[in-house]
């Protein structure tokens, strides 16, 4: 059976946030941003320029680009969690990131650095998650986008499904390719 654009584009599904987020979905969002960087290095591990320059789906961007925007977006989300910790319902810079993928860095440059770029940033992010109080996770930041608030809980399971999704468009191709 052929997978059919949205399956590709969204092979683990849209993010949709409980309702009333819990303390047991903040912890497994948690875990997964703890664990993610080295899930992600084992999968891409041993790939070689050519299936790192590889799309996951036709006009998609290739696993280098992917793992480039891993480490670019996360940065992001993690300056995001500090103005909303430090500022009052901050608006926060958008970016585009197609345009940040299409950059020379991202199309040619070693993934080594954006991996350990993305580990950096992931145990600074999840160090700061684990401290935080109700009070902290109820804060918010408004996306310019669509100038909603954004609370902080919502935003751990936003970057944990946004990991995951990630994940599955690699390791989806690498399955594909006979890679694996």
């Amino acid at each position: 059976m052929k997978d059919t654009l949205e399956q590709l584009k969204y092979p683990i599904g849209q993010f949709e946030c409980p309702e009333e987020v819990t303390q047991q979905d903040i912890n497994t969002w948690i875990f997964v941003l703890e664990h993610f960087p080295d899930r992600l290095e084992k999968l891409v591990t041993g790939l070689n320029d050519k299936q790192l320059d590889t799309p996951y789906r036709t006009e998609g961007w290739t696993v280098r680009q992917v793992i480039h925007h891993l480490s670019d977006s996360h940065l992001h989300s993690y300056i995001r969690f500090k103005w909303a910790l430090t500022e009052d319902s901050p608006v926060i810079k958008y970016y585009y990131e197609q345009h940040w993928a299409a950059l020379e860095d991202a199309k040619t440059a070693p993934i080594a650095m954006s991996l350990l770029h993305l580990k950096a940033t992931h145990i600074k992010l999840v160090y700061l998650l684990k401290g935080l109080d109700i009070t902290d996770l109820n804060k918010s930041f408004i996306h310019p986008e669509h100038n909603d608030p954004v609370v902080l809980k919502k935003n751990i399971g936003i970057y944990a499904w946004h990991s995951l999704h990630h994940f599955a468009h690699i390791e989806n191709l690498l399955k594909r390719k006979d890679w694996l």
